[in-house]
């Protein structure tokens, strides 16, 4: 993170819970993600039980971190490869290739930063938490696992990608037998296990079949749904058909060339 250090000193110098929680909430009210992902790493390290609130200050904090520098290596990546396409080799090519790198090695240490702090948080949870605590934090396992894959070494892609897989598929697991099918952490992790198969293993059959699969079941089940959990389910209905839709469709044409 990029926290500056004066507020690094003001998060370590806050000993009480309840304080980091509130400096957490201020944080997401500026958008001072690092911020909120600074005071929410001492609260789970102090602590490791969240409830449900407070994971959801977790996961929005780190969410925003690791969202704006993958974003920023989505663009830069982009221009790397431009530049590769003029055959230039020259001081600029050097200095975007090394900012690359740069942007890879932070990604890097944001998702294993977020790995440790799950592993103090799922062992907490397999103690006394309840399969919504452990299904959350197992999908946030598989999406950290995923976001390092994603700008990794061949040899490293493989060990992670297999630790992604591993925790998406026992969530997976403990969310059909357990969650409801319309509950919005079991849709996230079906959205975020199909995203898994698309992106990471090129898989887009089995990245249909699990969307298709997930939003059936929660459109079968949709007249059970609360209303104060409404929006966020619909909401990632809405993603699954969409990219079912993209999903489907870039298969037909790929067979529509296959035939020609």
């Amino acid at each position: 993170m990029t926290t500056p250090d004066a507020t690094r000193e003001l998060i370590g110098g806050l000993n009480d819970v309840e304080l980091l929680l509130k400096f957490a909430t201020l944080s997401e009210r500026m958008e001072r993600y690092d911020d909120m992902a600074g005071a929410m790493k001492k609260v789970i390290e102090t602590r490791g039980k969240l409830s449900e609130e407070e994971q959801n200050l977790f996961s929005v904090a780190y969410k925003n971190v690791i969202g704006a520098l993958r974003s920023q290596w989505r663009i830069i990546s982009s221009i790397e490869q431009k530049q590769a396409s003029t055959g230039a080799q020259d001081s600029e090519t050097e200095l975007i290739e090394n900012y690359r790198k740069q942007i890879e090695r932070e990604m890097i240490r944001i998702c294993d930063e977020v790995l440790i702090l799950l592993e103090k948080c799922l062992s907490v949870a397999e103690e006394d938490g309840s399969d919504l605590d452990k299904l959350f934090y197992l999908k946030l396992r598989g999406d950290y696992f995923r976001y390092k894959v994603e700008v990794e070494t061949e040899e490293a892609r493989e060990n992670d990608a297999a630790e992604a897989e591993k925790a998406y598929t026992k969530a997976t697991e403990l969310a059909r037998s357990s969650v409801p099918s319309t509950h919005m952490h079991r849709l996230g992790l079906a959205l975020s296990f199909s995203l898994f198969h698309y992106e990471i293993k090129s898989n887009q059959k089995e990245a249909c079949e699990l969307a298709k699969q997930a939003f059936d079941e929660a459109v079968a089940e949709l007249d059970k749904l609360k209303e104060d959990s409404y929006k966020a389910s619909t909401l990632i209905m809405q993603q699954l058909r969409d990219n079912l839709t993209l999903w489907t469709a870039e298969s037909d044409a790929g067979e529509a060339e296959d035939g020609e």
